[in-house]
C-alpha cells in the first residue's frame, strides 16, 4: 500500500480527503502544522488530531511551528512591507511554505512517496505547496484530491462527510472556507461570492464589527529595533505574545478587516474577506517609521521591492533565488529602523499620530514655517533652473 502526507486543516476539503484517498488505496498520513491558529479562540488541535483519526488517518503528526513562522516568515514580510495588491498582508501564503516544508520532512521520515493537499484547483495554495514540494523534493509524487474527485460543490463535500460520518464544524448555510493563524484569517465562498453583498457579521473571526467596538479610541506605541517590534507602550514583549496582544487590542477595535477583489495567480478574480489586526497595526507602525528614518531614494526603491516581494510570496516562490536576494537587500535598510510610532485605534482604523526616532532625517530648523528657520530659500531658485533644465523649450 502506498503511503501519502496529508497537509492536514480539519476543515471540510481535508477531512474529506482524508476518508476519499483511503478509499484510492492510500495509508493516510496526516500533518498538522500549529502555526497560532489554536490560541485565544482560535481552533482545538486536539480535536482536529482527533477528527483526522476518525475520517481515517493512521497516524497525526502535530508540529507546533509558531516560533519559526515568527521569525523566518512573519518578521522578513513585515520588513519588506509585503502586502499583496494594498490590502493582504499575507497570512496564509506565508504559512504554506513552511507547512510544505514540513510535509516533505515528515514524508523521508515515513518512507511515504507522495504528499496531498486539499487545496482546489483555481486555487494559489496549490501552487505555493507544490512547487515548494518540487523545490525541496522533486521526486515525491504530489495527489491533489479535490482537483480530481467527483465532487461539484462544498455542498457534496458535506453531504460526502456526513454519509461517511466525518465530523465537519461547516453547514449548508455557512459555507465558508477558512484558514487561520497567528499572523490573520482568511475567508472565502458562500455568500461572498456575491461581490453585491455586504460580508455578514458572522463571517469574521478575530475583530469586532462597527457596532460592538468601543466609543473611544486607543492609543498605543509600538517600539521597534532594528526593524524588530519590541515593545508595546513601554513593555517588552517577545515576538509571538506582542503579535497576539495586538490580535487582541486591535480586533476589539474592529482595526485589520479588508475586502478584496484579487488577482489570484492561475488567472482569475476572487473576493476574499482578511483580518489582521496585529498585522495592520505594525505593518502601518513600521511603514511610519521607516518614513522618518529612510532616505528619499532607498525609501522609494523599497517601494518597488515591497511591490514585488509580496507578489513572490503570493505565487508561491518563497525559496526562489529573487526573494533570497531581496530578503538581503530587505535587512540591509533596517539597520536605523530604530524608534518608537504612536498609533490611534478608532473605529476600524489605524492611524499614525507620533513619531521618534534617533535616526530620524526629519529637521525641523529645515521644515518649519516658524521664525526658528534655517532654510536658506534663495537657494530654491538656482536649484529649480537647473532641475526643469532639461524640459525647458530653446
Amino acid at each position: 500500500m502506498k503511503k501519502v502526507v496529508l497537509a492536514y486543516s480539519g476543515g471540510l476539503d481535508t477531512s474529506c480527503a482524508v476518508k476519499w484517498l483511503k478509499d484510492q488505496g492510500f495509508e493516510v498520513v496526516c500533518f498538522v502544522a500549529d502555526l497560532g491558529q489554536g490560541l485565544g479562540k482560535g481552533e482545538d488541535l486536539d480535536l482536529i488530531e482527533e477528527r483526522a483519526l476518525v475520517a481515517g488517518a493512521s497516524k497525526v503528526y502535530i508540529k507546533d511551528l509558531q516560533e519559526e513562522f515568527i521569525q523566518d516568515f512573519i518578521l522578513p514580510a513585515l520588513k519588506a512591507n509585503a502586502i499583496y495588491e494594498g490590502k493582504y498582508l499575507l497570512a496564509t501564503a506565508l504559512g504554506r511554505p513552511l507547512i510544505a516544508k514540513y510535509l516533505v520532512q515528515i514524508a523521508h521520515k515515513e518512507k511515504a512517496s507522495a504528499v496531498a493537499h486539499g487545496c482546489t484547483g483555481k486555487g494559489n495554495d496549490q501552487v505555493r505547496f507544490e512547487v515548494t514540494a518540487a523545490i525541496l523534493d522533486p521526486k515525491l509524487e504530489i495527489v491533489a484530491p479535490v482537483r480530481e474527485w467527483e465532487f461539484k460543490s462544498r455542498e457534496e463535500e458535506i453531504e460526502y462527510a456526513k454519509m461517511n460520518n466525518i465530523p465537519i464544524d461547516v453547514t449548508k448555510k455557512k459555507v465558508y472556507s477558512i484558514d487561520r493563524n497567528l499572523w490573520g484569517v482568511s475567508i472565502e465562498a458562500g455568500i461572498l461570492e456575491d461581490l453585491e453583498q455586504e460580508p455578514p457579521e458572522d463571517a469574521y473571526i478575530m475583530t469586532k464589527g462597527p457596532t460592538h467596538v468601543s466609543t473611544y479610541p486607543r492609543y498605543i506605541e509600538i517600539y521597534f529595533e532594528k526593524g524588530v517590534p519590541k515593545k508595546i507602550d513601554g513593555k517588552v514583549y517577545k515576538l509571538g505574545a506582542l503579535i497576539g496582544e495586538l490580535n487582541e487590542i486591535g480586533g476589539n477595535h474592529g482595526v485589520g478587516r479588508s475586502d478584496i477583489v484579487e488577482n489570484r495567480l492561475v488567472g482569475i478574480k476572487s473576493r476574499e474577506i482578511y483580518e489582521a489586526p496585529a498585522g495592520t497595526i505594525l505593518y502601518t507602525a513600521h511603514k511610519e517609521l521607516e518614513s522618518l528614518v529612510l532616505d528619499r531614494e532607498l525609501a522609494h526603491f523599497k517601494e518597488i521591492a515591497s511591490l514585488k516581494y509580496s507578489e513572490l510570496v503570493y505565487y508561491g516562490l518563497w525559496y526562489s533565488p529573487l526573494k533570497e536576494a531581496l530578503d538581503a537587500f530587505v535587512d540591509s535598510t533596517q539597520k536605523n529602523v530604530t524608534g518608537s510610532v504612536r498609533l490611534k485605534l478608532s473605529k476600524g482604523s489605524c492611524v499614525a499620530v507620533g513619531r521618534k526616532s534617533s535616526h530620524s532625517l526629519y529637521k525641523k530648523e529645515l521644515s518649519t514655517y516658524g521664525k526658528e528657520d534655517k532654510f536658506n530659500q534663495k537657494l530654491a531658485e538656482g536649484f529649480i533652473k537647473i532641475w526643469g533644465m532639461p524640459y525647458k523649450k530653446q
